[in-house]
């Protein structure tokens, strides 16, 4: 009667120490996606403001370029409004800024003056270095979500992580759009004054 009473304690301490284990792990696994989002949301937020400079500067010298600059406003202001858990409506408005931008870089070729501006050429470079820091804190939050993703679909973790309510989290990639080539309208003053 001892030897069963030591085997179901032992049985019982062992489930104990697993189920232990297997939270801990997930709630570890869901901390680092939530560390790497707060960490991209961070770069977004300098990028944000940066854009606001960026498009005063920019207003005196591209004249003909107001849909652009319109546009980038307009995503600016919606990537401000997105709630902030609403992590995929976040990755959606910053993949439409980055898209915007590199169509304004592209533009900004036409502009020879507005190139040579000092203030200009510092917010462009500090926009590439941050859109450079985003790309390497996407990949970073890619791969957490990766191993999340795997680790709550492989057993036994898959049974806990059904019973927390634990769902797979998507991952941070670029929009179709963004795999196609920049297009560059180049307009002169006299076909915008026509």
């Amino acid at each position: 009667m001892d030897l069963i009473l030591d085997i179901v304690i032992v049985l019982i301490i062992t489930l104990v120490g697993v189920f232990i284990i297997i939270f801990n792990t997930l709630v570890m696994l869901r901390n680092n996606v939530r560390k790497a989002w707060a960490n991209i949301d961070v770069l977004l937020q300098k990028r944000h403001d940066l854009i606001g400079r960026l498009v005063e500067t920019v207003k005196g010298y591209m004249q003909y370029e107001k849909t652009l600059l319109v546009k980038i406003t307009e995503l600016r202001t919606s990537w401000v409004e997105v709630q902030e858990g609403d992590i995929q409506k976040k990755m959606n408005a910053s993949n439409q800024i980055t898209n915007t931008l590199k169509t304004l870089f592209a533009n900004i070729e036409n502009y020879p003056n507005l190139k040579a501006d000092e203030t200009f050429q510092e917010l462009q470079k500090a926009i590439i270095q941050i859109e450079n820091e985003i790309a390497d804190r996407r990949e970073f939050y890619n791969d957490t979500v990766n191993e999340y993703n795997i680790k709550i679909k492989i057993i036994p973790y898959t049974f806990f992580s059904g019973l927390l309510k634990y769902e797979p989290l998507p991952f941070f990639q670029a929009p179709e759009e963004a795999r196609e080539p920049v297009s560059v309208k180049i307009s002169s003053k006299s076909e915008n004054e026509q």
